[in-house]
This record gives structure tokens, C-alpha cells and sequence, in this order.
């Protein structure tokens, strides 16, 4: 037959009798009557089915098998101060291992100098960093926080929003002059593209959204390598702008059809449910968050070559 746990207030009831020597001080010591105290003690006999105290008038005195029991019972309760103690101090100090999971071309493009400012800014905190495309189980892949872009499937997840991510058509200047500018989305049919995987090219227009194709030229799951592409001539592609603001600011690429805005998505840090938020992970949050919104720093580089003061975001009437 299983046998019933104890009750840990019991037995640090017993504890506190033998470290005193009397029911009245041990009761006294922790905040309770001594009757109370007495009945715990008893209960806690009764379940292990042995007397562990000798009772008189001048105290309490362990029995040898109470003070085996004592000896044992104590260097427990020794170890879940300890374990309590660890918990407090990962609640309100940022120390300690923190494992985060971010999308390969933003990690390396904007993460990466930010987490090496933070890195400097918390020297206690030990980063284990991984950089993928793949959404990973957080849980299953002992990630204490996540950085995503776009929709979150998972409703699950404990998310904040960092900020906005946009998207935008562009192309070099060379492959422009070679084929001309388009002015309307239907243009692009026209057009050699550069596609991220199988993305679904749409954009707003007037109060409808219009899905355009073009001629795929070439199609990678990677958009520093569309930019690449793209500065090379090969074609048009859509990139979210913390990719595409560098080659806007080198001028070897420029932004189309930005009256015609495509779906905004967002940047969000992402954390497991049902885990406490430990002050390391509080402190990276808000750090991101303070870092890259909640505008980021990539879009006014593109925006003020014609396109400042677009709401590129906003959803079409319905």
C-alpha cells in the first residue's frame, strides 16, 4: 500500500520542537498555538506510525528513532530554504541562464548587436542564443523566450509586442531602368520576380486587397538572399523592411508601389505559459521592447524616400 505523504508544516513542526526543546517555544517560534502545534506533531506520528518525541514537564526529547528522523527531516527542510532562496533571487535579480530562439535574418541583422548590449549591460546573465527560421517548441526546446515575426498560431504563448513589421516591393535601379517602373500592382505580372518560399503577393488596393503574379525568376527561403538578388538585377521581390532599409540607404535598391501597402505584421517576444517570468527574461523584454519600438529605427530610412506618413498598416474597409 502507497503511503500518504506528510504534511511538510507537520514535520517542520517537529523540527522546530527538537531545535527548541519545548512545544511552548517552538510554538512560539512559529506564529502558532502551542495546541496546534501539538496536534501537528501527533499527526505527523500518527502517519509514520512511531513516537518521535518524549514528552515531560521540563520539554520534549527526540526518540532514537525521532532523532534519525530529525537529523534526516532537517537537512531537507535545509534544502528547500535553499531551493526558495534560488527561486526569489531568479523573481528579482537578472542572473542566471537565459535560452532564446529568434528568426535567422533578423537575429543577425538587429539581434545580434542588441543582445550583445544587453550581454554587457547584465554581465550575471548567461545567453544561449539560437537562430532559425522554424518556429521551435519552446517548451520541448527548453527556450526561455522567443522572438517572432507575424501571426502568433499558438494562443497558448505569453506574447508582447515589440513592434510593427512591414513589407515592401523592391528592386535595383539598374533592373528599373532595364524594365521599366511598374505603377500598379497588376504591373508586376509583367515582371521577373524573386519569391520567399511560396509567399502570396498582395497588396491594398483602394478598399480591396488584390493578389498579383508575376514570372518567378528565382525562389529562396532565406530574404538575405532575395536582397542579394535583387541588388544583382534579377528581379522584384517583397522583403520586410529591416531587410530591405540597407539597401535603400546604400542606394542599391529602391522601394515600389508604396501606395499601395501590403499586410503589416508585427515583432513579438514570446514566452512559454504556465512559467514564472523571471526578472532576467523581464529584463530582455523590455529591453527589446525599448530597443526596436515601437517604431523601428529600419523604417524611417525607406518611408522618407517618398513614402513618410503612409499608414501602412491599416486594414481595408470591410
Amino acid at each position: 500500500m502507497e503511503r500518504s505523504s506528510v504534511d511538510l508544516l507537520d514535520v517542520l513542526a517537529f523540527v522546530r520542537v527538537v531545535e527548541t526543546g519545548a512545544f511552548s517555544r517552538a510554538a512560539e517560534r512559529m506564529g502558532m498555538s502551542k495546541s496546534i502545534l501539538s496536534r501537528r506533531v501527533a499527526r505527523l506520528e500518527e502517519q509514520l506510525g512511531a513516537r518521535l518525541l518524549t514528552r515531560s514537564a521540563s520539554g520534549a526529547q527526540p526518540t532514537d528513532v525521532g532523532q534519525a528522523y530529525f537529523e534526516r527531516a532537517s537537512n531537507v527542510l535545509v534544502e528547500l530554504e535553499a531551493a526558495e532562496e534560488v527561486v526569489a533571487e531568479a523573481v528579482t535579480q537578472v542572473a542566471g541562464p537565459l535560452r532564446l530562439s529568434a528568426p535567422l535574418s533578423f537575429g543577425v541583422l538587429h539581434l545580434a548587436p542588441a543582445l550583445a548590449e544587453f550581454a554587457e549591460m547584465h554581465p550575471r546573465v548567461e545567453l544561449d542564443i539560437s537562430f532559425e527560421d522554424k518556429a521551435v517548441d519552446l517548451i520541448a526546446g527548453g527556450f526561455d523566450l522567443a522572438v517572432r515575426i507575424g501571426s502568433l498560431k499558438d494562443s497558448a504563448l505569453v506574447a508582447r509586442r515589440i513592434a510593427p513589421v512591414r513589407k515592401v516591393a523592391v528592386a535595383s535601379p539598374a533592373y528599373l531602368e532595364r524594365r521599366g517602373r511598374p505603377e500598379q500592382p497588376r504591373d508586376l505580372a509583367g515582371h521577373d520576380i524573386l519569391v520567399y518560399a511560396n509567399e502570396q503577393w498582395r497588396f491594398r488596393v483602394g478598399d480591396r486587397w488584390e493578389h498579383v503574379r508575376g514570372t518567378p525568376r528565382l525562389r529562396a527561403d532565406n530574404g538575405e538572399m532575395l536582397r542579394a538578388a535583387a541588388v544583382a538585377g534579377l528581379g522584384i521581390c517583397i522583403l520586410p523592411s529591416f531587410i530591405a532599409a540597407p539597401g535603400f540607404e546604400a542606394g542599391t535598391l529602391e522601394p515600389l508601389l508604396r501606395d499601395f501597402p501590403m499586410e503589416e505584421g508585427a515583432l513579438h517576444a514570446v514566452m512559454p505559459p504556465g512559467r514564472a517570468v523571471t526578472a532576467r527574461v523581464r529584463a530582455l523584454v523590455e529591453f527589446l521592447v525599448g530597443r526596436f519600438g515601437p517604431e523601428p529605427s529600419w523604417d524611417p530610412c525607406w518611408m522618407a524616400h517618398g513614402g513618410a506618413g503612409l499608414d501602412l498598416g491599416a486594414a481595408p474597409p470591410h
